[in-house]
């Protein structure tokens, strides 16, 4: 009995000892200790009121909840900033007497990321990412919410990835 106690508290001790190496994430080991995301203004020719603000908090809160660093205005260890240089809207099918079934959103965010830690990890680099709805749709309400949320949701993992998580 005594050896079925001391090969559970080796599996525990090793299973709890590899997650501060690697963790459900796939950050590995941040050295840093803070980060600050910087306003992403709106340079697109098309604009759409708020979504700036929009994606600025949601990047925060992603890198928030899938990191323990800490968010802080000024002088961090990692600093994401950058624009929205694209925001389209483009008919992507047509129906037989020549009008549009189908109509894409497409965003396009650039960024660029600091490391005070780790110089070799900055990078400027385009985001981008679309979304098809219904033609006789209009982008407005339930539709360009839903929108937003899905094209924010994969830029703001893709960043992620890129910087911490290196994948």
């Amino acid at each position: 009995m005594k050896k079925i106690y001391l090969l559970a508290a080796l599996i525990i001790l090793f299973a709890t000892n590899s997650c501060s190496v690697y963790n459900f994430t796939g950050t590995g080991k941040i050295d840093a200790k803070t980060f600050q995301v910087g306003f992403f203004q709106n340079n697109a020719e098309l604009i759409e009121p708020g979504i700036d603000r929009r994606f600025t908090l949601e990047l925060q809160d992603l890198i928030q909840n899938q990191t323990n660093l800490n968010l802080v205005k000024n002088g961090a260890d990692l600093s994401y900033e950058g624009e929205i240089t694209d925001y389209r809207i483009s008919p992507m099918t047509a129906t037989a007497d020549q009008r549009a079934a189908q109509n894409r959103l497409t965003i396009r965010v650039n960024v660029r990321f600091t490391n005070k830690k780790k110089e070799t990890d900055d990078f400027e680099k385009q985001f981008t990412f679309f979304y098809d709805y219904p033609a006789e749709q209009q982008l407005a309400g339930s539709t360009l919410n839903s929108a937003l949320k899905d094209i924010f949701e994969r830029i703001t993992q893709d960043i992620f990835n890129e910087s911490l998580a290196k994948w």
